[in-house]
């Protein structure tokens, strides 16, 4: 009979579902797979609340570091260049069992979380942002290899939603709760709040997260042969345009509430919890609707739906509560198509997972530097906020192009093998 440390080693990797059929079994693994998962998103929950607080206390480290606003902004430029460094890292990563690189990244967490509570100045705290950015994209990377294994079948959607769950819990609560923490105490207290969070996720990963054997060395080129492909570029294109055009919008959401939908800017936090609920709620829908419809639908039809919000939020953003609820879905759509691109990328790069992986991750911030670029352009000009809308649409639109060749590539392949 299986039982103790046995039975990790069928947790994942087996998929013998045969021992399914036994409800002892079945319960054990099911109980052991929703422990996996829960320390693994609580690795993105960290990664989200370290990536986005700053937005958030921008102002507060200014002051206290005596620096201007445009170098406080720099500190945002650190984590995203550690994110661009750190993804192509993960190429070692295939010499490793993937719970100890996991184990790994999350102590990196754990170093730049604790580097950022004690830096005494701006440039050690640059540093520290670096990085702090270094294990995010590669940690998506690994997670999601994980997280597949993890999962039967016709789960394995759902499997990397919930993984990604935490990223959306912390734009719902982790920011919200660190720009509380930041006004009534010191702006160092939601790093130490996230140094806390690394370590529970390392003693977490290391408790419930099973072993499994290292990926198929391919060697240093056999990891980038998945990018000869057109399948692999057009998830990365997606992911850069669709995620960059609905930040050109997002990342200016403040002054389109107060300015043009007539909100205070006192209630604008609250309103931006409201988005973070959006985020939640499409992350979870789509991993079901993936699981349901097949990624390759869920991810073009939720980018159409992220261009259609925007084009209505340009015409209608002085329509205050329709405003508010249109925000809710397009915020909602940014997570709805993450999951499935993130998906999809592990099914497209047979010998580099990890870097595919955190390929992903890389387009998504890149992205997010891109929008917040764009959308600033039409306000540079001395254009009302809703033009952030608009300067978004063509990106989400290529982004949708991008995915629906990969749909239909999908389907070609579908096709000549049946």
């Amino acid at each position: 009979m299986l039982v103790g440390a046995k039975l990790d080693n069928y947790l994942i990797i087996s998929t013998n579902y045969t021992l399914l059929s036994y409800p002892i079994f079945a319960r054990k693994l099911k109980t052991q797979m929703k422990k996996a998962l829960f320390a693994l998103s609580l690795g993105t929950f960290a990664l989200g609340i370290t990536e986005y607080v700053m937005m958030a206390i921008l102002s507060e480290v200014a002051s206290s570091l005596s620096i201007s606003i445009p170098q406080a902004g720099h500190l945002i430029s650190a984590y995203a260049l550690g994110v661009a460094v750190g993804a192509p890292l993960i190429i070692v990563g295939y010499r490793f069992k993937p719970k100890s690189v996991l184990l790994f990244l999350a102590l990196v967490m754990f170093a730049g979380a604790v580097l950022s509570v004690l830096a005494p100045n701006y440039w050690l705290f640059l540093v520290a942002r670096f990085i702090s950015g270094l294990p995010h994209g590669a940690y998506f990377g690994v997670a999601s290899i994980v997280a597949v294994h993890l999962a039967p079948e016709d789960k394995k959607g759902k499997a990397v939603s919930t993984m990604i769950a935490g990223m959306t819990v912390a734009n719902l609560m982790g920011v919200p709760v660190s720009s509380w923490l930041c006004s009534t105490w010191s702006w160092r207290f939601p790093f130490l709040i996230t140094s806390i969070c690394a370590l529970l996720v390392l003693c977490s990963i290391w408790r419930w997260v099973p072993n499994m054997d290292r990926l198929p060395v391919t060697g240093f080129k056999g990891q980038f042969r998945f990018l000869s492909t057109s399948a692999p570029w057009l998830i990365l294109t997606a992911t850069l345009l669709g995620n960059g055009g609905v930040f050109c919008w997002y990342s200016y959401i403040s002054p389109l509430l107060s300015q043009e939908s007539g909100f205070a800017l006192t209630q604008v936090p609250m309103l931006m919890i409201a988005a973070g609920a959006g985020m939640v709620l499409g992350n979870i829908l789509s991993g079901v609707l993936s699981d349901r419809y097949s990624a390759y639908r869920v991810a073009p039809a939720t980018q159409l739906l992220a261009v259609v919000g925007l084009i209505l939020i340009f015409f209608l953003a002085d329509y205050g509560w329709l405003s508010v609820v249109l925000m809710v879905v397009v915020a909602g759509c940014l997570f709805a198509v993450s999951g499935p691109e993130q998906f999809l990328i592990l099914r497209h790069a047979p010998g580099g997972e990890m870097l595919g992986g955190a390929c992903v991750q890389m387009a998504f911030n890149l992205g997010n530097a891109l929008g917040a670029f764009v959308g600033g352009l039409p306000i540079s000009f001395g254009c009302t906020p809703r033009y952030t809308a608009l300067a978004g649409i063509p990106f989400c639109l290529l982004g949708f192009v991008c995915l629906m060749l990969l749909y239909r590539k999908s389907t070609k392949t579908a096709l000549s093998h049946s």
